[in-house]
């Protein structure tokens, strides 16, 4: 086992000698493997064990034992507690999570500290196989069929390619001992159910079943390095990010696409949208312009030739900001400069799109920062007469979550600037004009 352990992590690159290992020591059969055999290969192991307190004297007993092995043994032991039941409550998330959640965080924060190279936790080829079968019942893409990663940003699996048995034979031949988890047989929890009657059910079909799962794992695992390839490839045809933290999907490219329903998958998923969500949406591609759709955290419009994806605002639709006579500067909710400036023979209008002058002695302040509202109305600049900003809006062909975006400056109840886009031609510097007031955009520094 130590040869196939050593093969497996040299053909994957998970670990180089000479930098700490964070290693996850549960107590049980599987990290009290994996840490004597990273010890025995050469690697600098610590011993990790978190203490969630969820089994009350067990969880104790379980966090001596490690602590006595890793004394014994020479392996610096470091330990945490948490209130897992608490962090559960308060982030609406099943024990399960919160445990998977607080571990990860902990074990991160114990890899920077310590300048180590990795955090290496047992899961096993036998947990693989239970994995695939849970995600096949819950439904999944070609990700969730190829099981646990063996690598995943720091934490590495070295145990992946080693059954459950393997790893019982090495810890009699070492004789090596390790504590129980007496929740391991509990039918509460659906791995439990997958481990007890599940997978006896099928080996009794197919005896060599766990074998035959390994080899169909490794393959699908290759099948999805040449599927990222072709969403990677897709992705820079169709998707654009933006710097709000969302993104634009072309929808001719998308649309005309043979897999366009799966890359809506792959794109769709990390922004929270549900699967039933995602097939409303490829339905729609051919449906009318301005549709909605949803997810926890972000919203996705179905524009004229794009779906446009973006976080669920902040900031308050009816929130008004104003701006005195003498402001300089405002951040926030946009980055803008404010100068007065002596109009004279050589003074000439910016003509770029985020720099505007206008009259300063027309203007009444403060002026008022806010998004637009139905019925407001302009005198757009170079025309006579009164525009609605929503036609405005039409004309430019502005999708709805541009139009949620835009602000309006305004003196009293006048606009003066649909900002970044058009001025009204009632403050607009003439040659009767004595003082100027540049306002800017600028870019967040």
């Amino acid at each position: 086992m130590l040869q196939k352990v050593q093969s497996y992590i040299q053909a994957h690159r998970l670990l180089q000698p000479g930098s700490p290992v964070v290693v996850g020591v549960s107590g049980g059969a599987d990290s009290v493997a994996l840490w004597h055999v990273l010890r025995s290969l050469g690697f600098d192991c610590v011993a990790a064990h978190c203490n969630f307190h969820l089994r009350g004297e067990e969880s104790d007993r379980d966090e001596q034992f490690v602590r006595r092995l890793a004394e014994e043994h020479g392996t610096p032991f470091y330990k945490t507690d948490f209130d897992t039941t608490t962090y559960a409550a308060q982030h609406g998330i099943s024990i399960e999570m919160a445990a998977r959640d607080l571990r990860y965080a902990w074990f991160d924060g114990l890899r920077q500290r310590l300048h180590a190279q990795a955090i290496a936790v047992a899961h096993h080829a036998d947990d693989n196989i239970e994995t695939l079968l849970l995600n096949l019942v819950r439904g999944t893409g070609l990700r969730g069929l190829t099981g646990i990663p063996r690598c995943n940003g720091a934490v590495v699996r070295p145990l992946l390619g080693c059954s459950r048995q393997e790893i019982e034979q090495y810890l009699a031949d070492h004789h090596l001992p390790h504590v129980t988890d007496s929740t391991n047989a509990s039918p509460d929890y659906r791995r439990n159910r997958v481990r007890h009657a599940v997978l006896p059910l099928l080996e009794s079909i197919n005896p060599a079943m766990r074998t035959t799962l390994y080899a169909t794992m490794e393959r699908l695992d290759e099948a999805y390095t040449l599927y990222r390839q072709s969403v990677d490839l897709a992705d820079r045809d169709i998707v654009t990010r933006t710097s709000d933290g969302g993104m634009t999907l072309r929808i001719d490219r998308l649309s005309s696409h043979p897999a366009c329903r799966t890359l809506l998958f792959e794109w769709l998923r990390p922004y929270g949208f549900s699967p039933a969500t995602i097939r409303q949406v490829a339905d729609s591609l051919t449906g009318e312009t301005g549709t909605l759709f949803h997810s926890p955290t972000h919203s996705l419009l179905k524009d004229r030739e794009c779906l446009i994806v973006q976080p669920h605002r902040e900031d308050c639709h009816e929130a008004e900001f104003h701006i005195g006579a003498g402001t300089a500067r405002l951040h926030i909710p946009l980055n803008m400069r404010f100068t007065r400036l002596e109009r004279n023979a050589q003074f000439q209008p910016s003509k770029a799109p985020h720099t505007v002058h206008v009259d300063f002695d027309r203007l009444t302040f403060p002026l008022t920062l806010r998004h637009w509202r139905e019925g407001d109305a302009f005198r757009p600049f170079g025309m006579t007469g009164m525009k609605k900003v929503s036609d405005f809006f039409i004309d430019r062909k502005l999708s709805r979550f541009d139009k949620e975006r835009c602000w309006l400056l305004l003196s009293g109840n006048d606009i003066v600037w649909i900002v970044g886009l058009r001025t009204d031609d009632r403050f607009k510097v003439t040659p009767r004009t004595r003082h100027v007031l540049e306002i800017a955009i600028e870019p967040e520094s």
